[in-house]
């Protein structure tokens, strides 16, 4: 069947309202012309859509249905108009993107940077999120593509091979732990840490870990920052667990010092993650391409 977008948005007016009167109002029409549309979209279904009362209307069934459907594809035609607009405009495309702290403060910025010298006319939205909230907006497609450790369930998204990083224990140069160069995560149980937020990714998988080795993880400050969990450690407030390249810019000016864990699960993979490749738009393409490419670390 082919529909008429305008007595869709006139449907999806009346649906929000429940009233035909309100409606008319609101889109400056005679309640006649709209109820028209209505019944002309009843004929074309073959189904009732609105359920008439003295105090206005319900949707039937198949009217709950079509209001679902015509706001998806009002909100895809909002999102075909912005972006065929940038193309006049002369930028190239738009990419909405979130991802997980440790992508944004290791790798993105450099891969941004190379692809904007490739593509300086292609505008970028980046939010950071725990890993369960990214995979959540790439779903609901409030995102084009999230960033998200391989700890995070994908659930039924394409994902794809990003990053690695190697998670490592902080601590101020005059700890006890500052001289060792490697040690085991059961022997930093002792310590209180200086945490990262309830719902990250990195807070579940460390209270996983402790709860296997069967100890506490003794939280004394949560935090989602990593700049700010860098100085609270350096201040002499607890440990921390961090991202190593992460922590590089703080280790001369906060006094600080990585030592390796020791554990298999210290060493982890950053995914891609996205609905679907084969339907992406040439510009999402291009950029998940560009960030796969061998070229890079």
């Amino acid at each position: 069947m082919r529909y008429d977008l305008t007595s869709l948005d006139l449907f999806i007016t009346v649906a929000q309202e429940r009233n035909l009167t309100r409606a008319a109002g609101i889109k400056h029409l005679a309640v006649s012309a709209i109820s028209k549309r209505i019944s002309e979209l009843e004929a074309q279904i073959g189904s009732p859509l609105l359920i008439r009362n003295a105090r206005g209307v319900e949707l039937t069934p198949a009217g709950q249905s079509l209001l679902y459907y015509a706001r998806q594809l009002k909100q895809t035609m909002a999102q075909l108009d912005n972006e065929l607009s940038e193309f006049a405009a002369g930028v190239k495309g738009h990419i909405r993107i979130h991802a997980i702290t440790s992508a944004l403060s290791q790798f993105l910025p450099q891969d941004m940077a190379g692809f904007a010298q490739l593509y300086p006319q292609i505008k970028f939205d980046i939010e950071e999120g725990i890993g369960s909230a990214v995979v959540r907006a790439v779903a609901d497609d409030h995102a084009d593509l999230g960033i998200i450790s391989s700890h995070t369930a994908p659930l039924g998204l394409e994902t794809l091979p990003y990053r690695h990083d190697e998670l490592v224990l902080v601590v101020p140069t005059e700890h006890d732990l500052a001289k060792r160069r490697t040690v085991h995560f059961s022997e930093v149980l002792a310590y209180e840490f200086v945490g990262p937020h309830l719902d990250s990714t990195l807070y579940g998988l460390l209270t996983e870990q402790a709860k296997t080795i069967g100890q506490p993880l003794k939280l004394h400050i949560r935090i989602s920052s990593f700049d700010c969990m860098c100085r609270m450690v350096a201040n002499g407030l607890g440990i921390t667990v961090l991202p190593r390249s992460a922590v590089e810019p703080y280790v001369r000016s906060h006094r600080l010092k990585r030592v390796t864990l020791s554990e298999p699960w210290a060493h982890r993979s950053l995914l891609l993650v996205f609905k679907k490749y084969e339907i992406a738009s040439p510009t999402l393409k291009t950029f998940i391409d560009h960030l796969r490419a061998p070229s890079q670390p």
